[in-house]
């Protein structure tokens, strides 16, 4: 797979986020890394140690009512997004061409609201 994103400066910009989303009432899981040079079934691992050539990170992002936001971005630019916001309002949202870790972080800022609300509000 081509290497579009540092997977390392992306787990930067989830950290960068992290006690922010804390003081709103949010929680951010363990990152979670796959490795490329794994044998096949790839485990998930948190221990970026434990992962030579990292293809993909991740993280769980939770909040009230059960809200949650999952969020799988590969080094080749895109992501898998999922959200339960709340009963009546699931799904995935588009997270393509992300061409760097910056790029990831705008994403964050934009994906957040959508199934949490606006954090200034919290």
């Amino acid at each position: 797979m081509e290497r579009v994103v540092d997977l390392d400066q992306a787990a930067a910009a989830i950290a960068e986020r992290a006690a922010r989303w804390l003081a709103a009432g949010l929680k951010a899981g363990r990152l979670t890394w796959r490795d490329e040079a794994a044998s096949w079934p790839q485990q998930l691992e948190t221990d970026r140690a434990l992962v030579r050539d990292p293809d993909s990170i991740g993280v769980l992002i939770s909040g009230p009512a059960g809200a949650e936001l999952s969020v799988v971005l590969f080094r080749g630019g895109w992501a898998d997004v999922d959200f339960v916001a709340s009963l009546e309002d699931a799904g995935t949202l588009p997270a393509s061409d992300i061409d760097s870790a910056a790029a990831f972080g705008t994403q964050l800022d934009q994906w957040v609201p959508l199934v949490f609300g606006d954090l200034r509000d919290k």
